[in-house]
């Protein structure tokens, strides 16, 4: 629309001002091709009638000066979302403290996340979703049936069992082949692009369309809502830790290798340098310190025995100031002999490795416990 528009818009508002001492009583009907539409959030509320197409555009207007406000009307069907909104975006919108672009951000609203709508003023919604409540720009949002209309297309919609034995059925018949049996609390989705059936809700079922008896589901969206900068920032933080945690199972698989020859000193020896470089670890990390011990043995480029691993100049520093003979000459703890013990078996769940650094090193390798191996 343009700047003739907005003006007709403004024109015609002054003379409806002289309604302000009727109230500011909501009104929404729908006529014909014309919206009677009102400031639905408790303000100053000017009746104003433009058609459908007027009320969208003016929705996204900046009309200073202007206590007019047009919302359209939702439709009777769906009067839950009289005052829902929906991000019309492809990724976020932001959620800032204040109806100013410049306000601090305390969230995001992300594709198929859906708000409560408190207010609205000069073009920014006041809402509310999940932890957040802050304001959002009008011109990337729907309300009411827009809203819904765009969540039926970018949210996945489920069917869940209420009852014990509901049949996937081939057609929308009693008597049709079955797919499969749900139990209660099954949910499967529900394809939306099926025509409807009375008594029936299409499902998908091995990519094909299958139906279940609409008495024995309850149907409902799987919308989101936004998140807090906190939550997100927790949420990136556990996916990448979950990432690099699958990452190194996937890299650490744990071989059977030939055993090494070692004593019983060998063995207290190994399990004391496992105590001081992991005795708080958990018993893969220990294991881990035992198996770069007997792969540096093994290798030719280091000492031949554990004994001359251990005391290499300059490699393991609890050796060299005195701790693993210390923890030797006392007894290492179970976990840790055992460890040794699997090591000199031949156990190795480093993929090869010779070294290790602790984790905040930023090494790449395998991360086993508190250490990267490689």
């Amino acid at each position: 629309m343009n700047r003739n528009w907005k003006k007709r818009v403004v024109q015609g508002s002054v003379v409806a001002l002289s309604l302000m001492a009727m109230g500011t009583t909501t009104v929404l009907s729908q006529t014909g091709s014309k919206t009677a539409t009102v400031d639905g959030y408790r303000t100053a509320g000017i009746i104003h009638a433009v058609n459908q197409m007027e009320a969208d555009a003016y929705a996204t207007a900046d009309v200073q000066g202007s206590n007019v406000t047009v919302v359209a009307a939702t439709n009777e069907q769906n009067p839950e979302w009289a005052n829902r909104l929906m991000a019309n975006v492809d990724e976020f919108l932001y959620v800032r403290a204040a109806a100013d672009p410049n306000a601090d951000i305390v969230g995001k609203m992300y594709q198929g996340d859906v708000a409560e709508v408190l207010s609205s003023e000069n073009g920014w919604y006041q809402i509310t979703s999940g932890n957040v409540n802050g304001y959002v720009l009008g011109d990337y949002c729907v309300t009411g049936e827009d809203a819904y209309a765009l969540a039926c297309s970018v949210c996945t919609t489920y069917a869940k069992a209420i009852e014990g034995g509901i049949r996937v059925r081939a057609a929308a018949d009693a008597n049709s082949a079955i797919y499969t049996v749900l139990a209660v609390g099954d949910t499967i989705e529900v394809d939306t692009a099926a025509e409807a059936m009375a008594g029936w809700v299409a499902v998908l079922y091995d990519g094909s369309t299958g139906y279940v008896s609409s008495d024995y589901v309850d149907v409902s969206m799987d919308m989101g809502t936004a998140v807090t900068i906190e939550e997100e920032q927790a949420a990136i933080a556990a996916a990448k830790a979950a990432e690099e945690a699958a990452a190194a199972k996937a890299r650490a698989v744990t071989v059977q290798n030939e055993a090494v020859a070692a004593s019983y000193d060998d063995v207290t020896l190994l399990a004391a340098l496992i105590q001081c470089e992991a005795g708080n670890e958990c018993y893969d990390g220990q294991l881990a310190v035992g198996a770069v011990v007997v792969n540096r043995v093994r290798s030719g480029g280091y000492p031949s025995s554990i004994y001359g691993v251990i005391y290499q100049s300059g490699q393991f520093t609890p050796a060299g100031r005195g701790s693993v003979a210390s923890v030797a000459a006392s007894g290492p703890k179970s976990s840790c002999i055992q460890a040794a013990q699997a090591a000199l078996s031949g156990v190795d769940n480093t993929g090869g490795a010779l070294s290790f650094r602790p984790v905040s090193s930023g090494r790449g390798g395998v991360v086993i416990g508190n250490h990267v191996f490689f």
